[in-house]
């Protein structure tokens, strides 16, 4: 039997007396494309925090392909691309590469340098001095030279002009599909998501809402979005208070 790529049972983070997210219960199996949606402040990113080992749960448990996050992480399963692209702005794309290979065990540099010539991407560049569109290529690159079996993203083209943004999410549809890897994508445009997720996680008020397979949650003739504005109270994502 497969091990589900990521699952969380009744998970917490608290700040102060605030839970930025409780009694948070999902799985994802591995090899599907996950929509991971909600209002800003919801927990989504939170949530990612928890599944790559950058926050330890207040609360629950978290398991990535039934390790600990930071463990899975560790031993490079886990790929995670933020929302502000952090990179080392004074480092030289190449130097970039450098880094990652000291600190990744599957760490394939062939395939970083190939990718980023094929997009153009000089690595003796500054990644300062990448435009928007090559700072979140370079850092998908990073991530995917990790040969990882999870690849989280927290609306890493949400900055990005609409045309860079759906070239990004295009190399992510093809690159992942290739591999076979599972990725979990938070995003406040449920319109792009829904050409490629099979699977659903709606997070609102510190918790998960639902949780499943879009065909078990999306009734036939309804579009994911219908689904996700009806879940959130009839408010667009983008638009809900933080």
């Amino acid at each position: 039997m497969d091990v589900d790529a990521l699952v969380t049972w009744d998970a917490g983070k608290r700040y102060g007396r605030r839970w930025a997210l409780a009694h948070a219960s999902v799985r994802v199996p591995a090899g599907g494309v996950v929509a991971l949606v909600g209002p800003n402040g919801a927990g989504k990113t939170t949530l990612l925090h928890l599944a790559v080992g950058l926050l330890r749960a207040d609360a629950g448990r978290v398991a990535v392909f039934g390790a600990s996050p930071r463990a899975a992480t560790g031993s490079g399963d886990v790929g995670f691309v933020a929302q502000d692209k952090p990179l080392y702005r004074r480092f030289r794309v190449d130097e970039l590469l450098r880094m990652g290979a000291a600190l990744n065990p599957r760490w394939d540099r062939g395939y970083a340098l190939r990718r980023l010539r094929g997009l153009g991407i000089d690595p003796g560049r500054r990644a300062g001095a990448l435009s928007g569109g090559e700072q979140a290529q370079t850092a998908l690159t990073l991530a995917l030279a990790k040969r990882p079996r999870l690849l989280l993203l927290d609306e890493p083209a949400a900055a990005l002009d609409p045309l860079a943004r759906r070239a990004f999410l295009d190399d992510v549809r093809g690159e992942t599909a290739a591999r076979g890897i599972t990725v979990v994508h938070s995003s406040h445009d449920v319109a792009e998501l829904d050409r490629a997720c099979d699977h659903l996680v709606v997070v609102r008020g510190g918790t998960v809402a639902h949780d499943g397979p879009v065909d078990a949650l999306v009734a036939p003739g309804q579009s994911l979005e219908d689904f996700v504005l009806r879940a959130l109270g009839g408010t667009r994502p983008a638009e809900a208070a933080a």
